[in-house]
């Protein structure tokens, strides 16, 4: 570690892991509730249990952001953290938001929720992935804009590097976007549009530009490869994000009320998107390929190279078999798009997190890199995780299309009910590989607390 500022990026990290256990268990929570209606019913219901698995899946990842822009800041400006304070302040008043706010779904009926934190003055819950109430938001808010300032005058004091402007254009547009959860047009198709604002263009937007500073970063550091040469990388990576994920907005237009050209746009641009997760992994790849150090940290590497590929097949791959609008008039809202964002926001963005955790929490504990033993668990926790995702998706692709031809694209189709009790085979083995995912989960934590000789920096620089 660089400096001893980055070392607030520790409790953002062991904040991120443990919600994200968090999330997996209420996942199987969900995956049960697919097949036994009555489980954990009236305690936590369907609705409840899944308002919860998504929302911390995405403050967990806005932890492992907030942890990965305080250890990569630093190091990048070749300056300490303008206000570690400040940044342990935010980290408090944002794990304590998150974890009231979970309780509250999970004690209060949501209507109670909304009656009490003040979404009658300032109605912004009830859209999916943006329930939390009104107070949260506005907590959310303040936090981002505390880390936004910590982040600037950082920089600002500082050098001033490629990665750092992209990360600060990712994380300023994250903010940007998430304010348009605070409108809620009456109008549906509105609510609609400025919804997908923030969904959409957080992950198939803005969050891929910090997605590809932590991805340049990393890859900087463990291959020795010119900072010019992984630049232009980037330079043309965040272009094409850019270029395909605005417009490919469109593809969320489809059905809900705009205008029929945007079946055009947005078939046309969304079919762009996995361009940019294809460069990503040829990035990823190339660097590693021609690197000019033999780093230690093994598993971080893996953890990049996983990111680059898994990426590209969930956001990618997955993503285009459904984006066009003729396919899409069939598959919206089935078991397909399920499949999609599972291993989309799994390679995209929780792989890119735990590269970052794997190449810096060895430095914050004062070393190079884990023990090779520790370092052999979690390249395991690496696999199991990455296996059960691969699993996971393949057995809701089956269902989906088993979905799609018994209920949409046939000339007698059946009920939802009855096509559901038909894939309760596929949410079995969805389940059993979800509980391989929270296996390889318990590995990956179990290997920080491994033993062995521990690479130095002594043994690095040989």
């Amino acid at each position: 570690m660089k400096f001893s500022s980055q070392a607030v990026a520790k409790p953002y990290f062991i904040a991120a892991i443990g919600l994200f256990t968090l999330q997996i268990v209420f996942g199987l929570t969900l995956g049960l509730q697919y097949v036994l209606g009555d489980f954990l019913f009236p305690e936590i219901p369907f609705n409840v249990a899944r308002m919860v698995h998504t929302n911390l899946l995405i403050i967990w990842v806005l932890f492992g952001f907030m942890g990965a822009s305080y250890y990569l800041v630093p190091e990048e400006s070749d300056v300490e953290l303008y206000s570690p304070k400040l940044a342990l302040w935010l980290f408090w008043i944002f794990l304590s938001a998150s974890v009231l706010t979970v309780i509250g779904y999970l004690a209060v009926p949501y209507a109670t929720l909304a009656e009490i934190t003040g979404n009658d003055i300032l109605p912004t819950m009830g859209r999916e992935f943006l329930e939390q109430p009104t107070l949260t938001k506005i907590g959310i808010v303040v936090v981002v804009l505390g880390f936004l300032f910590n982040l600037g005058m950082t920089i600002l004091k500082g050098r001033k590097t490629v990665i750092t402007m992209v990360l600060m254009i990712g994380l300023v547009g994250l903010a940007v976007m998430f304010l348009f959860s605070f409108y809620n047009p009456e109008n549906l198709v509105l609510d609609k549009i400025f919804w997908w604002w923030v969904v959409h263009l957080w992950v198939e937007g803005v969050w891929e530009l910090i997605l590809g500073a932590i991805m340049a970063f990393v890859l900087i550091k463990i291959t020795g490869i010119d900072r010019e040469v992984i630049e232009k990388w980037l330079y043309m990576i965040i272009a094409m994000a850019l270029i395909t994920g605005i417009l490919g907005t469109g593809h969320h237009y489809f059905w809900i009320g705009t205008p029929d050209y945007w079946q055009v746009l947005g078939s046309i641009f969304s079919a762009l998107e996995p361009i940019p997760f294809f460069m990503m992994t040829l990035f990823a790849f190339s660097m590693i390929n021609k690197r000019r150090r033999d780093h230690p940290n093994k598993v971080a590497a893996l953890w990049a190279m996983g990111t680059g590929v898994m990426a590209f097949l969930g956001a990618g791959v997955w993503g285009f078999m459904h984006t066009l609008a003729p396919v899409n008039y069939y598959t919206h809202g089935t078991q397909i798009t399920a499949a999609h964002g599972h291993m989309a926001f799994y390679g995209a963005y929780a792989m890119i997190v735990m590269t970052m955790i794997s190449y810096a929490m060895p430095n914050m504990r004062g070393r190079v890199a884990n023990s090779a033993k520790a370092q052999s668990w979690e390249v395991w926790g690496f696999w199991l995780m990455t296996i059960s995702m691969v699993l996971i998706t393949l057995f809701l692709t089956a269902a989906g299309v088993l979905q799609v031809w018994l209920q949409r694209y046939t000339d007698m189709p059946q009920s939802f009910m009855v096509v559901q009790d038909q894939l309760a085979i596929f949410y079995w083995l969805r389940f059993a590989a979800g509980v391989g995912f929270l296996a390889g989960v318990g590995t990956y934590i179990a290997s920080f607390f491994i033993k062995g000789e521990a690479v130095g920096l002594a043994n690095a620089a040989r």
